[in-house]
């Protein structure tokens, strides 16, 4: 195989990504890099607002990206958001679940126990990233069972590795979708189709607005306790950035892991190989 042919691989012409929580941080550089690609892609999020930055980046050429408003757990939003991607795109050739997050009310603290962690709290956490993935693997799914190939890629976390203190909700639900991961590959391969791969990815420590200032200091920038422990636990000894989970993404859904389904790779400086001695 030439360079050629290895670089058509990575050549999206034609083809259409849904990804939920398009808005955020890290699916919108991973959106981005699919639309530079040549993607169609669409961007479902609860708050369609949020994505004005992300279309702004991609204007210029902008009529192959629409953003469409669709809840990951309320599965009648995401059948009209699915729908209406289709009518656009005519099809969907890939889903990124890219949505999930965390609730402080379902984080222990100095002064909140795992015992006193609400019940409501712990379910919102479960549901945003175990149902926020599988509810949407379900509608775009039978769409790709229909058309019989597809790919689907799920964002878990390093805390299905190795679960952090203080987060027990957040970690529990991305180990669920880690498995999850193995189970829906399996199944599409063996009951759907042997072209329908499905796998995700884990990243490590990545600062976003949802952690910054647990890693970091507002006013001084310098490394929190917390921190400093990720960074001395990480032997590149960094934070990723958004566009260290690019070459993964696109690997995975691109024909160059045509064989390759039911993994989860981590994306995290090495910190899920490291002991620490």
């Amino acid at each position: 195989m030439d360079l050629a042919e290895l670089s058509k691989m990575y050549d999206f012409t034609g083809k259409s990504v849904l990804i939920t929580g398009g808005a955020g941080v890290l699916a919108s550089e991973i959106a981005c890099a699919l639309f530079g690609c040549n993607a169609h892609i669409a961007i479902v999020d609860r708050d369609p607002a949020l994505a004005v930055p992300l279309m702004k980046r991609i204007a210029p050429v902008g009529d192959r990206a629409i953003v469409v408003f669709g809840d990951v757990v309320k599965p009648e939003t995401m059948q009209i958001a699915v729908d209406q991607t289709i009518k656009t795109f005519g099809k969907i050739d890939f889903l990124v679940n890219a949505a999930g997050g965390n609730n402080p009310k379902a984080t222990t603290s100095a002064t909140t126990t795992f015992f006193d962690l609400p019940a409501d709290a712990i379910r919102f956490v479960a549901d945003l990233n175990l149902l926020g993935t599988m509810i949407p693997s379900q509608i775009v799914g039978k769409h790709m069972a229909e058309r019989k190939e597809g790919t689907i890629l799920n964002i878990s976390s390093m805390n299905a590795f190795r679960p952090l203190t203080r987060i027990a909700a957040y970690s529990a639900a991305k180990s669920a979708v880690s498995n999850f991961t193995q189970w829906l590959a399996v199944y599409m391969a063996q009951e759907v189709s042997s072209n329908i791969r499905v796998n995700a990815i884990a990243p490590g420590f990545f600062l976003t607005k949802q952690n910054r200032f647990l890693l970091t200091d507002e006013k001084t920038g310098a490394l929190t306790e917390r921190g400093k422990k990720i960074i001395d636990h990480t032997p590149m000894g960094r934070f990723g950035t958004p566009d260290d989970l690019l070459g993964t993404v696109l690997w995975l859904l691109s024909p160059a892991a045509n064989f390759v389904t039911g993994i989860v790779v981590p994306v995290d400086g090495g910190f899920s190989a490291y002991s620490g001695v």
